[in-house]
């Protein structure tokens, strides 16, 4: 029985060789359309969120001052000047996001028509305030349905942002198992709102990657954190990418590739890379900090040091990344 199902397999070969001997072209026509497609995040002429950008924080649960400080102090570095820090800078990372996203969102609306929200050319993060519920009012263990009202709760302001920021101890719907964070809209009131949750204890291999083992794959000794908090550190990764999916793609209609309910977005579309030459398990060359061994790739403007994910190009087709 064994030999029959060699000859059979040995037949199977010589009349395929046969058949692409003789229909060449059919054969290359075929290749060419199974040829990797190139990666196209495209503008699909909706709202973007640009001029000042109000970003107000709901904490959910426990956060220390310092914890809570990471957080702040990365977010108003993001629209510092930039003499308040040596390059590369937070701030130069933001500026990204306007020449590749917002710019071309702004030229859209002038050459079609396209409702780009009134887009400027520029969008500048603003701290507009910060609430602290430590009681989890509504349980420890979220629903993501739950977010819009928790995020409402933040107070946003028109063409702001909300950002729910969840405790260690505090469960949400999929954290972990498929995401480190997300951002969407309020149906009713189209405000813009993003979540993210510290993974100290949940999922640091996950979600605080590169500076805790990794969950899978390639296993590296984890990186040193900035903050000495690899669970901030994180939260700070996450909330940098949100916060870019956010402001490019806050209703849908944005800057986005692939499915609208699960789309690649401006950071989203290059994961795990942070200097160049990333790949699986290597977040790619960093700077280390000589003092404490930390890696980073940005300077804050209040001498904080962050790694902050690369941003998709949309020109190049190429992740951008600031080391």
């Amino acid at each position: 029985m064994a030999k029959q199902s060699v000859l059979l397999l040995m037949v199977l070969v010589i009349t395929t060789n046969m058949a692409t001997a003789s229909s060449g072209g059919a054969t290359r026509k075929l290749m060419f359309l199974v040829q990797p497609q190139p990666n196209l995040l495209t503008y699909h002429n909706g709202a973007v969120l640009s001029g000042d950008i109000p970003v107000s924080i709901l904490w959910y649960g426990h956060f220390t001052p310092a914890q809570k400080a990471v957080v702040s102090d990365f977010l108003l570095s993001l629209s510092a000047s930039p003499e308040a820090s040596p390059a590369p800078s937070v701030s130069q990372w933001w500026s990204n996001i306007n020449q590749l996203y917002l710019a071309k969102a702004a030229a859209a609306v002038g050459k079609n028509g396209a409702h780009g929200g009134g887009a400027t050319t520029h969008a500048r993060v603003v701290l507009a305030g910060q609430v602290s519920d430590e009681a989890c009012s509504l349980g420890k263990r979220l629903q993501l349905s739950q977010l819009p009202a928790l995020a409402a709760r933040a107070r946003p302001a028109k063409g702001g942002v909300a950002l729910v920021l969840t405790a260690a101890d505090v469960a949400v719907e999929s954290f972990c198992m498929s995401r480190c964070g997300t951002h969407g809209s309020d149906a009713r009131t189209r405000a813009a709102y993003a979540w993210v949750g510290n993974p100290a204890t949940q999922c640091p291999g996950q979600c605080a990657w590169p500076f805790h083992q990794p969950m899978y794959g390639p296993q590296a000794p984890p990186l040193v954190p900035p903050s000495g908090d690899a669970g901030m550190d994180g939260v700070v990764i996450n909330v940098a990418g949100v916060l870019a999916g956010a402001v490019t793609n806050p209703f849908g209609d944005g800057f986005y590739q692939g499915d609208r309910a699960a789309p690649l977005e401006a950071a989203s579309a290059c994961p795990g890379v942070y200097g160049k030459g990333a790949y699986p398990g290597y977040a790619g060359d960093l700077l280390v900090d000589k003092a404490t061994g930390a890696s980073y790739n940005a300077n804050g403007a209040h001498g904080g040091k962050y790694l902050l994910p690369a941003l998709f190009n949309p020109d190049t087709s190429a992740c951008s990344t600031l080391v």
